[in-house]
């Protein structure tokens, strides 16, 4: 074991308050000749020029957003969708529209008023094909007191144009229509009401954040100058976000969700990477450097530190990118280019806006009132209360990190019975149209569409293996929780100028499409002989089976790429072997916590009442933990990087672990506190939202970046930190040398 080198000279002491004042003499006329110079100008000018196309570039985001991309692609489910279109034009219908007649849909009046209902349908624009009770009179279309009847449409294009088509088409096809009162649901108008609404929550949340986010920072900063600065930051950063949401849309389907998240993500992460370097200039200003050798520093040491946290992040993020889900991979795409965004934003325009403000970055401080006038000057470098949690953790390590180990490990245990289903309608606020519309259907109809399981059978003849479809049928229908089966096309038929080649099976399956028996009944299926040789079987409890299976098998492998991405950067940070697998291995247990709290409210239905209500389905979105993993995750390793940062530098200078690691938490503690309570703030606000899924992540973001901030950073890595002494920063011969010349390279190498 071979700790690095402590180089001579002890801490700088503080400076005397004559050293003082020349500094802030020296510093003052160094920042009014900053100030004096055009070049300091001239990066916050481009900046807010760019800003300003950046907002006319996304100002048309939202409309090119959709809804979809949750389930797995490549899977025997997907190729029978893809099937039922291509050969049968049939599939999951964009559109349904639940008519209600109050004489039943069978009177004259009332069939009228159907066929003509769905000839309009059919004759719009956008619409491939349409499947009504009138004039078939198709019995799964009808309800069981035959007072209401349904009419579908699948949408020609993908999921982005079907919502704008549904957009278009639903409200003139809804409300009274003749004698009938018609309501809608369907996924392309799911995803309509899901960017209304969530464009909504986007501005409350704006509303909210910003204002309480300010207050935040002058609480802690203490003067409203300085508190500024990280706000512009995380504006700009939200100006920035939206129009690459809009470029990126180009590439992919992006999920009406994005703008939230990613808007939360990118004003929460320039906030804090603002506030750590505006924390820091002060702090080389206290040391008695003037303006422009103390912007150089910060720029220099925090700066590396914000670019190496931003690669933390989106390395993390990278790793939904090996998972099957388009959802995920458009969510991994979207936080990347967020959190780079956030961190250039940071880095470029923060240092010219220091040198321009100079020791003015410590006037106008709100709060002098409540102190009977008395200005109370910079806060000090360090926090005193977390200076005193340090040295109580570092005297009794294990006791303090093995009690918030336990901690954790409580918090995270409702986990240990989750769930995991797909969304649907239910995500949306009870009284919107979609989600009204589909609990209807599910009361009042035998076989609604989520219960139906389909069979595709592609290459059997139906004229040749009636029988033997007929005894398919019947043996289908006897396995458990099967219902009736039905024929999509009657074995015999046959299509225009010949035989039909393939024929679809309707089976019904148990009211909880996402239960255990449901996807029991897919495998059971899946097992038969089939006539002809081979099927496919889809619906929605074969997605839900179908996408589990794929997430689980490239999961291993999306857990390899967070890892090794995440201590390939803490290593080139620390230079230590250990310090980064501590830091996967508590990253991990952190946020236990917070995936215990998602089953413990949003599967189990606790506490809903506190969060403003929702739909308790008994499962959680599958797609929901992987995504707010890979963003909690990136977040607890920024932490992780300003705390080790500061810890290194200090042990760097004195080689004392254990003083290292208490100046370590004493200079970040109110930092990192700040900044977890900024990022929950902003990520929390969308836990306001009417839609379960951003609900969901907000929650969760908040309440793992409080945990990590308090208990983690605060508790548990001190503890660490101090138990395992000088094995810390133990590194083999070779594996050192290697991060001397990388980190050399990269400006890593002579600490922060």
């Amino acid at each position: 074991m071979t700790p690095p080198p402590v180089p001579g000279p002890a801490p700088l002491a503080p400076a005397s308050p004559e050293a003082g004042a020349r500094a802030a003499t020296t510093a003052g006329a160094a920042g009014r000749n900053a100030v004096r110079r055009p070049a300091a100008w001239l990066v916050p000018a481009l900046a807010a020029v760019l800003t300003a196309l950046l907002a006319v570039a996304g100002s048309g985001t939202a409309g090119r957003l959709a809804n979809g991309g949750y389930t797995a692609t490549g899977t025997e489910s997907a190729r029978a969708n893809a099937l039922l279109a291509d050969r049968f034009g049939a599939g999951n219908p964009d559109i349904v529209l639940l008519a209600r007649a109050a004489g039943g849909v069978d009177t004259d009046r009332a069939r009228a008023a159907g066929q003509d209902l769905t000839a309009r349908l059919a004759r719009a624009p956008g619409v491939a094909s349409v499947r009504s009770y009138w004039p078939g009179g198709d019995a799964s279309l009808r309800a069981a007191d035959g007072a209401a009847a349904l009419v579908t449409a699948d949408l020609a294009g993908a999921d982005r144009d079907a919502a704008r088509t549904a957009e278009k088409l639903v409200p003139g096809l809804t409300g009274r229509q003749g004698v009938l009162d018609v309501s809608a649901t369907g996924g392309a108008w799911v995803s309509v009401e899901a960017r209304e609404q969530s464009q909504r929550d986007l501005m409350r949340a704006e509303l909210v954040a910003a204002p309480v986010t300010l207050l935040l920072l002058v609480l802690s900063l203490r003067t409203l100058v300085a508190a500024l600065v990280p706000l512009v930051i995380g504006a700009v950063s939200v100006v920035g976000t939206t129009a690459l949401l809009r470029l990126l849309t180009y590439v992919m389907p992006v999920s009406v969700f994005a703008m939230n998240l990613t808007s939360a993500l990118g004003f929460g992460l320039a906030v804090d990477y603002g506030l750590f370097l505006v924390t820091r200039y002060r702090e080389e200003l206290r040391a008695g450097h003037p303006v422009e050798l103390a912007v150089r520093h910060t720029a220099h040491r925090a700066g590396r530190t914000v670019a190496v946290s931003a690669c933390a992040v989106a390395l993390s993020m990278s790793a939904l990118l090996v998972l099957p889900l388009p959802f995920l991979r458009s969510m991994a795409c979207a936080g990347m280019a967020v959190a780079v965004f956030s961190a250039a934003t940071a880095t470029v325009l923060v240092p010219p806006v220091l040198t321009l403000l100079g020791t003015r970055v410590d006037r106008c401080d709100p709060l002098t009132v409540l102190r009977r006038g008395r200005a109370a000057g910079p806060p000090r470098a360090d926090s005193p209360a977390w200076r005193a949690v340090a040295r109580a953790v570092t005297r009794r390590p294990l006791a303090y990190g093995g009690g918030c180990a336990l901690v954790l490990l409580l918090l995270a245990s409702p986990f240990a019975h989750v769930r995991f289903g797909l969304p649907d309608e239910r995500v949306l606020p009870s009284h919107t149209e979609a989600h009204r519309t589909s609990d209807e259907i599910r009361a009042r109809f035998a076989s609604s569409a989520d219960r139906t399981v389909t069979v595709v059978l592609p290459r059997a003849d139906p004229v040749r293996d009636a029988a033997a479809l007929r005894a398919y049928a019947r043996t289908a229908a006897a396995l458990p929780s099967a219902g009736k089966a039905r024929w999509a096309a009657t074995p015999g038929a046959t299509a225009a100028g010949g035989p039909r080649r393939g024929v679809v099976l309707l089976l019904s399956g148990p009211r909880q499409a996402q239960s255990t028996a449901g996807q029991e009944l897919v495998r059971a299926l899946r097992a038969l002989p089939a006539p002809g040789g081979g099927q496919l079987v889809t619906g929605r409890s074969a997605l839900l089976t179908d996408t589990r299976e794929a997430v689980r098998e490239r999961l291993p492998l999306a857990a390899a790429v967070a890892a090794l991405a995440t201590w390939a950067m803490l290593f080139l940070l620390t230079g230590s072997v250990l310090l980064p697998v501590k830091g996967l291995v508590i990253g991990a247990l952190s946020l236990g916590a917070s995936f215990g709290a998602l089953v413990f409210v949003f599967q189990d239905g606790h506490l809903r009442g506190a969060l403003g209500g929702f739909t308790a389905t008994g499962t959680l979105d599958i797609s929901m933990p992987l995504l707010m993993f890979a963003i909690a995750f990136g977040l607890a390793i920024d932490y992780e990087i300003f705390l080790l940062s500061r810890v290194r530098e200090r042990y760097l200078l004195t080689g004392d672990n254990r003083r290292s690691v208490v100046e370590g938490v004493a200079r970040t503690g109110r930092l990192v506190t700040t900044g977890a309570l900024a990022v929950a703030v902003v990520t929390g606000a969308l836990a306001t939202s009417g839609v379960t899924s951003l609900k969901l992540l907000g929650t969760g973001l908040a309440t793992a970046v409080l945990v990590d901030a308090v208990l983690v950073r605060g508790v548990l890595v001190p503890a660490y930190l101090t138990v395992a002494g000088r094995l810390n920063w133990w590194v083999p011969a070779r594996l050192g040398r290697l991060h001397a010349r990388v980190a050399g390279r990269l400006g890593l190498a002579d600490g922060h």
